[in-house]
């Protein structure tokens, strides 16, 4: 596609991309029961109309089908101005600007996109390089922050289910997702009119579609928010994603929005060194001051606090640009929008834990089966990281000269790590029925090693079952037994041999059982860790 044909595409996006200040925005403009007085009132002249006795429950079902019916699919609004309207044009398009971008690949794994919204024409080779840098990653649910520019509100409207269409298809609102944002509170309400003429999420879709399989997404448009709702939000994302590796955040957002070019490109250095320094506190009174200027910043300061808080604590600006070299129009005096693509990332991804918090989990270990060889009673605890206060399953193993000393566990987690791992390790210590209880004597010739579990998932076939790199656990009836990962690796058995010494020697079932259709089987990964390993 020719550069002056991607242009076409961008002639509309500079309009209304000023950043609208809403703030002190009252409950009276929030959304109205207007809407259900029209839905009464239709019904009641529906009902007129009809000149027979309809029963109250069969209403209900008649409205709720309707509802259904009607508003389940978002139709594009900005196609054939922000982007092409046809499907093959648009996807020559995209795979054109993919292609052409050249982006280094970063260690890790991406939590976060940040990503312009203007016409394709004007930031769409920007948001080109953060797209190529996750194509093909194996993402089920990405949530879409967008910003109001039209209409104002206080908080986050969702729109709650059914899909979102383009020309490359539909996508399918993840509604399970949805369904814990609105649940957590005020802050993320139903509105459904606050994506109507808001192009911040439509103009995302395509590159989704383009670079990802299988996924669903949430949308979000953001309103006026103080510091206090931003956490609030972060915090209702955060606990919906709960831990999952397949969810990305991608924040719909320019940048600087004036007539002074050298003043926009001051500002948004300023404005992305908040973001790479995660400093979202700064940002949001610079957003506020102005010394800040972002129209998806809001958006920006909720992403970062999220990040922040899980463990993707490093930010990388893959390409930074605005409307005036994207136009070769830079002459003072032109109105000038800035664009960025950033990511953040954790570049330790694929591990459940960094360095810092497997260290700190095996502090945990070794003093709490030493307050308990000393005084019989567990260790006093609390902790601040997020990570370590998830509910994780976990096993603690202890190994003296070399040999079995203690294993217990616990699969599924019904606690916070830290406190898991500080009852399991005392467990291993005294309760492990193969073994005496450990001796104060003895702890100092201990190596402890924890092994923290991914949840488990039940596969229906054997052939799923990865040796070396899954743990199993084996199911029939009331019995059941499990193998860590790492038993594959240290017995050097083949995939039968684990399978049947699992079944006979853990389950107490016939060491076939794992053949028999009855038999459930259930895979999970573990991050093993030890103190020897610490100490290299």
């Amino acid at each position: 596609m020719k550069v002056k044909q991607l242009y076409r595409y961008g002639a509309v996006a500079q309009l209304g991309e000023h950043l609208v200040r809403n703030e002190g925005v009252g409950s009276s403009i929030l959304p109205s029961s207007t809407k259900n007085l029209r839905q009464v009132n239709f019904w009641w002249h529906y009902s007129s109309l009809m000149k027979f006795k309809i029963t109250s429950s069969l209403l209900i079902l008649l409205l709720s089908c309707f509802s259904n019916c009607f508003a389940s699919v978002k139709q594009p609004e900005f196609d054939g101005q922000f982007y092409p309207a046809g499907k093959e044009e648009l996807s020559e398009m995209l795979d054109e600007i993919i292609e052409k971008t050249t982006v280094n690949p970063l260690p890790g794994e991406i939590l976060v996109l940040i990503s312009p919204h203007a016409g394709y024409g004007y930031s769409g080779r920007t948001a080109a390089y953060g797209y190529k840098l996750i194509k093909n990653k194996p993402y089920r649910t990405v949530v879409i922050l967008g910003t109001s520019h039209h209409k104002p509100f206080n908080g986050v409207a969702i729109y709650p289910k059914g899909s979102f269409e383009t020309s490359l298809g539909l996508l399918k609102i993840d509604e399970e997702f949805s369904v814990k944002l609105i649940n957590g509170g005020p802050d993320i309400f139903i509105d459904e009119s606050a994506f109507s003429a808001e192009h911040s999420i439509e103009v995302q879709l395509p590159f989704l579609q383009s670079v990802l399989g299988d996924f669903k997404i949430v949308p979000l448009v953001i309103g006026d928010c103080s510091l206090a709702s931003c956490k609030k939000i972060s915090a209702l994302i955060k606990e919906a994603i709960n831990g999952r590796k397949d969810v990305l955040l991608v924040v719909s957002s320019d940048l600087y929005h004036g007539y002074d070019l050298k003043e926009a490109e001051q500002a948004d250095l300023s404005t992305l060194e908040l973001i790479k320094n995660f400093d979202y506190e700064e940002l949001y009174y610079s957003l506020r001051d102005a010394k800040a200027q972002a129209c998806g910043g809001f958006a920006t300061v909720i992403a970062l606090k999220i990040a922040k808080e899980t463990g993707y604590n490093k930010a990388e600006v893959l390409n930074h640009t605005n409307s005036a070299a994207a136009t070769g129009e830079t002459s003072d005096g032109k109105w000038t929008v800035g664009y960025a693509s950033v990511v953040l990332y954790n570049p330790e991804g694929g591990r459940m834990l960094n360095s810092q918090q497997r260290k700190k989990l095996l502090e945990i270990a070794r003093v709490s089966i030493d307050t308990y060889l000393q005084s019989g009673k567990k260790t006093e605890l609390s902790e601040t990281d997020p990570v370590l206060k998830q509910e994780m399953g976990a096993f603690v193993t202890l190994n003296k000269h070399g040999d079995l000393r203690g294993c217990i566990g616990n699969l599924s987690g019904s606690q916070s790590l830290y406190l898991t791992i500080r009852d399991m390790a005392v467990e291993a210590a005294v309760d492990d029925p193969r073994f005496n209880p450990l001796t104060l004597s003895e702890l100092k010739d201990i190596e402890i090693e924890i092994s923290v579990l991914s949840p488990l998932k039940r596969v229906d076939s054997a052939d799923k079952i990865e040796i070396g790199k899954h743990g199993v656990l084996v199911r029939k009836g009331y019995q059941s037994g499990v193998f860590l990962p790492q038993v594959a690796t240290e017995t050097g058995w083949s995939k039968e041999e684990f399978l049947n010494n699992l079944c006979a020697h853990k389950a107490g079932l016939p060491q076939d059982a794992w053949k028999d259709k009855n038999t459930e089987l259930y895979i999970f990964n573990a991050e093993v860790f030890s103190e020897k390993e610490m100490d290299k």
